[in-house]
């Protein structure tokens, strides 16, 4: 059993995000429709782009297609770009801060979780971002992955100061 008194109380959501503060409560929102509005956009984009098809997920795993190779790929291809955009230009937050990436630091953990989360991903059809989308096609049998995605992080959170570093 971990002990309550280790582990670190998490940061107030309100720093992240001042329009869910109480004491603005009466003059902004209080769910802020962007994210909803952004949401739905995500869902239809992958849904259109046949990237929750389980079909064609099946497909990649078994190296019958370049389909998902191709969406994957092209998303690191961006996101080395936009990345180097930003450090060229200077680019700043939408606040006019600057953006800082921090070096990561390897660990075997990784290694591991990549695979547990390759093989959840072979035999559910399913990663994490397409869940909801999944499930608003009428998918209904990914709730059983969705429940399974939110119990293991509840397990991790509970054990992640016994796992090696």
């Amino acid at each position: 059993m971990i002990k309550e008194d280790k582990m670190p109380l998490p940061k107030p959501v309100q720093d992240e995000f001042p329009e869910a503060s109480v004491a603005d409560a009466g003059t902004k929102e209080r769910f802020p429709v962007r994210f909803l509005f952004a949401g739905v956009i995500f869902g239809i984009v992958f849904t259109k782009a046949e990237v929750i098809s389980w079909f064609r997920i099946l497909e990649m795993f078994r190296l019958q297609s370049f389909h998902m190779y191709g969406v994957i790929g092209s998303a690191v291809v961006v996101g080395i770009l936009s990345l180097w955009l930003i450090k060229k230009f200077n680019i700043k937050t939408i606040d006019g801060q600057k953006i800082e990436v921090q070096p990561k630091q390897f660990s075997k953990g990784q290694i591991w979780g990549g695979l547990i989360f390759g093989l959840g991903w072979a035999l559910t059809g399913a990663c994490p971002g397409p869940l909801f989308a999944q499930i608003g096609t009428g998918a209904t049998v990914i709730v059983i992955t969705l429940l399974s995605a939110i119990a293991g992080t509840w397990v991790y959170g509970r054990v992640r100061e016994k796992l090696p570093h």
